[in-house]
């Protein structure tokens, strides 16, 4: 079959992201485009990734006659799960253009995975249930064949009669090197390079080398990969990252799963594969600050060009972590960031403000963590309910009409809590600017003061200072009223 893919995220419709000038390409999308190809099917991708309207696949779908539309989002992007309802706005689009073409629509992703009957509602003729390589290949051998959407698992679709059929989950992929590599000669690579350039920022490409996350944090949705953790091999990656320095001269790397080298033994092999191959790179990652202290781990990362680690610190507060089912402590949080760092790490924290019930106590005992352990970035969010957490079902009665937010920097607090959305997004410019603030003074410290970089460091903790007298004072006006 002739086959268009794409995926509905646009970084132009979430200014901060755009803003920031670091986007990725698509990588679940490749890896789905690679499948169908090994397949015999003739695939073609419509990248939106730099685009600003759905309506730029218009003149594609028009020239290229194709059978089917698969609009397959890149479930190793933490940006796809969020489920913006400006992504979601343009995948409906997409998809009405891909039926006005005569194609049949196919939809892969977290927010159609949840919202299922939303999808075949808008036009859709299959969601994609989960991880959905195997599921595709097999809809599209059904539809070549004009065969019967009954009997392939992992799949929603509506029958001739207009009845919803859901067909359940079908197993996830256990054996990943199974898979071949994805098709990274279908992007545009360069288009990116230069977005990262002209922020000033080294160019970065994307690799996944696991799927799943086999932990319980109870406010965290994984619906493409689910809780199972599968691997693929050291050879396999190292195979990857050899493409791609040869074919784009690409030395850095995103390793984009939700935690890295869980594997007992995998990231010392992954660094002796690089040894033996004579590639030298660098990279960042997600991890867990327990996972972190095993063994020789932080050593081999190391070893192998680990430049940054982000860690999902989250709270200062030891109950609040434990109300999340994180399964950490603060204390693994300060150790795994003191080693880290004393290996030439750099150490970024996930942190997350307005859990059920936070107090100011235990918002303040964030901060402390910060000016205690030092950290070199931080990330900073509110509770965000996603379906099929324990936390959407908790507060789900509270969510009204509105369920997700429009995009990733509307920080929305949609639920009530011990204060309103007012505070939190003054919370987050607050904590923001205190962070810069004692970096500055670190840095005298480490440096002089009367050093070139002592003094522009001064200068920033001047500049920093009054927007954090102005946003205490704002925070203090905002506490007593009601969320």
């Amino acid at each position: 079959m002739k086959i268009l893919f794409s995926h509905a995220y646009y970084y132009q419709l979430d200014p901060k992201q755009w803003k920031g000038k670091t986007p990725y390409p698509p990588l679940g999308t490749i890896y789905a485009a690679s499948c169908m190809r090994e397949n015999g099917h003739d695939v073609r991708l419509f990248d939106t990734g730099l685009l600003a309207r759905a309506e730029a696949i218009q003149e594609e779908l028009k020239d290229g006659d194709f059978d089917l539309l698969v609009i397959y989002d890149d479930g190793f992007n933490y940006l796809t799960k969020m489920c913006l309802t400006n992504m979601r706005d343009a995948c409906f689009r997409m998809m009405k253009m891909g039926k006005d073409h005569g194609c049949k629509v196919i939809v892969s992703s977290s927010d159609s995975t949840d919202h299922f009957e939303q999808y075949l509602k808008e036009g859709a003729d299959v969601v994609l249930l989960g991880e959905g390589e195997l599921s595709l290949q097999e809809v599209a051998a059904t539809y070549s064949e004009e065969g019967n959407l009954s009997e392939v698992p992992g799949i929603v679709w509506r029958n001739p009669d207009g009845e919803v059929k859901n067909n359940g989950r079908r197993p996830v992929i256990r054996s990943l090197d199974d898979l071949p590599q994805p098709a990274w000669d279908l992007v545009n690579v360069e288009s990116y390079r230069k977005m990262w350039e002209s922020g000033g920022r080294e160019f970065t490409l994307n690799i996944a080398t696991t799927r799943g996350c086999p932990y319980k944090c109870n406010w965290c949705a994984k619906p493409i990969y689910g809780n199972r953790y599968n691997s693929r091999s050291p050879e396999r990656v190292v195979d990857e990252i050899e493409g791609i320095v040869n074919n784009f001269g690409v030395t850095r790397f995103w390793m984009c799963d939700d935690i890295f080298g869980l594997k007992p033994g995998w990231v010392q092999a992954f660094r002796d594969e690089l040894n033996r191959k004579g590639l030298s790179i660098r990279y960042k990652i997600q991890s867990r600050a327990d996972l972190l202290l095993q063994d020789d781990t932080i050593e081999a990362l190391a070893q192998s060009g680990l430049e940054e680690v982000w860690i999902g610190a989250e709270s200062g507060s030891q109950r609040i972590l434990d109300a999340m089912d994180k399964g950490i402590t603060l204390e693994q949080i300060r150790t795994s960031t003191h080693q880290l760092q004393k290996h030439g790490v750099r150490v970024a924290y996930f942190l997350q403000f307005g859990y059920v019930g936070e107090t100011k106590q235990e918002v303040f005992a964030t901060l402390s963590m910060l000016a205690e352990n030092k950290p070199d970035d931080i990330g900073v969010s509110v509770s965000y309910p996603l379906p099929g957490t324990k936390f959407y079902d908790t507060v789900k009665e509270q969510l009204g009409n509105k369920a997700n937010w429009t995009d990733s920097d509307e920080l929305a607090l949609m639920f009530q809590n011990t204060f309103n959305a007012d505070y939190y997004k003054t919370l987050h410019r607050f904590i923001h600017k205190v962070f810069r603030r004692d970096q500055s003074i670190q840095h005298i410290k480490k440096s002089g003061l009367f050093s070139g970089s002592g003094i522009n460091a001064l200068l920033r903790r001047m500049y920093y200072t009054p927007f954090i007298i102005w946003y205490k004072s704002r925070l203090n006006r905002l506490e007593n009223q009601v969320s």
